[in-house]
């Protein structure tokens, strides 16, 4: 895609998964991509394998001021940011309802919702002045499904297709677009600690009967933060193998 050569596109939780999957491809575009993680070993690692169009900057996103110094590092690195992929965040804990404790509510709020607003802040104002820009942040099924055990995170996934769907209204007249990306049983390491047979029936669920990719999904984010997707916002968009929209019998 020689429509994100040049552009500056952070990616926040660049140092595995689905983070690093796009930050990879938006490389190989030509984007400039600044990868923000909090693991600056292994993010610094990657970025230098991927190569010099790619940066590391450690940060832990829901520390807003080492957020904002990343970004603001980020920045003075490539210049303003064309996009940004929000795509940090944390599962929490399940528990019921009932016991599920008050202070990881409120770390999961803030890393997986909080802090990706924190960083529309950051980025908005020259996304603004440019006159063009992108934000797409990851949400999950439980953007759009209720999931027992776990209120914190539903809520937080909940928040973010919303809070999307709130900037990019409010963006559209500035040519700024907002998408969420609502992955689906992505193969990443996180599934490496699943049972084999626990990922059988995983499988099963998918009417495609298998997990989807790192890289499906970031053909996807790519697509969604490049100006090919120009009249393309405030959606979400899965990448779940159907699992959403069916229901089998």
């Amino acid at each position: 895609m020689s429509d994100l050569a040049g552009r500056h596109i952070i990616v926040t939780g660049a140092s595995s998964g689905i983070g690093l999957a796009t930050a990879r491809m938006l490389a190989a575009r030509g984007a400039k991509v600044s990868m923000i993680a909090r693991r600056i070993d292994a993010l610094a690692a990657q970025a230098g394998e991927i190569g010099p169009g790619a940066s590391a900057f450690a940060a832990d996103v829901g520390d807003k001021a080492a957020l904002e110094s990343a970004l603001q590092a980020a920045a003075d690195r490539f210049g303003p940011a064309y996009g940004l992929f929000a795509n940090a965040g944390m599962a929490g804990n399940f528990a019921p309802a009932l016991d599920y404790p008050g202070e990881l509510f409120e770390d999961v709020l803030r890393v997986n919702l909080t802090s990706v607003f924190w960083a529309m802040q950051a980025v908005l104002p020259a996304m603004i002045a440019a006159g063009e820009g992108s934000i797409l942040v990851t949400g999950s099924m439980a953007s759009k499904r209720g999931m027992a055990m776990n209120p914190a995170y539903v809520a937080s996934k909940h928040g973010v297709l919303g809070l999307s769907r709130a900037i990019a209204v409010e963006m559209a007249p500035h040519g700024v677009r907002c998408n969420c990306v609502i992955p689906g049983f992505i193969d990443t390491p996180a599934f490496d600690l699943i049972p084999p047979d626990q990922a059988a029936r995983i499988n099963q669920r998918v009417p495609q009967r298998r997990m989807g990719s790192a890289d499906e999904l970031a053909e996807v984010a790519c697509f969604l933060l490049s100006p090919a997707a120009s009249h393309v916002t405030a959606q979400g968009w899965a990448v779940d193998g159907g699992v959403l929209e069916t229901l089998e019998v």
